[in-house]
């Protein structure tokens, strides 16, 4: 995985799929945080950005997925509650399962396991992305109308909320 700590942060390389499917978007979160994030990962050293979102989609969803585009890249400079500054690149593709897919079925959230941790997905609809705790923030507004040309984004969230 490409992460490090340098001084006093943290820096990873992370890869995040936005999944829609029916005016609703895929999203996970840790158990017992409160906050949502895109599904995704981290890259591994001398693995394409593209290839590291199918791996993690197979990891913890047990699914192949394609890879449509890219759609952000993301500087993201923010600190989770009690935990070290870190800086993020982000490399946010717009991905799709496969036909008839189980996962595109699921009305209820539902656990994977990701590196020990417990996280629950659930899908949520893109009406309610403007006031749920979502980051990075930029997409509550973002997945509501995705860039027809790659954008680059940089921001700095502070802490983020839990």
């Amino acid at each position: 995985m490409i992460e490090f700590r340098a001084g006093t942060g943290r820096f990873v390389l992370r890869v995040a799929g936005v999944a829609l499917d029916k005016g609703r978007v895929l999203l996970c979160q840790l158990v017992d945080e409160g906050y949502w994030f895109l599904p995704g990962g981290r890259a591994n050293f001398l693995e394409t950005t593209e290839a590291a979102l199918k791996r993690e989609m197979q990891e913890e969803l047990a699914t192949s997925i394609q890879v449509e585009r890219l759609l952000w890249v993301v500087e993201n400079f923010f600190q989770e509650k009690n935990a070290e500054p870190r800086h993020e690149l982000g490399f946010y593709y717009l991905m799709r399962f496969p036909r008839r897919s189980p996962l595109c079925r699921m009305a209820k959230p539902f656990r994977c396991r990701d590196e020990g941790e417990k996280v629950v997905l659930q899908w949520h609809p893109l009406t309610t992305l403007p006031t749920l705790p979502l980051y990075p923030a930029f997409l509550r507004q973002g997945l509501l109308s995705l860039p027809a040309d790659i954008e680059h984004v940089s921001i700095k969230e502070g802490e983020l909320a839990a």
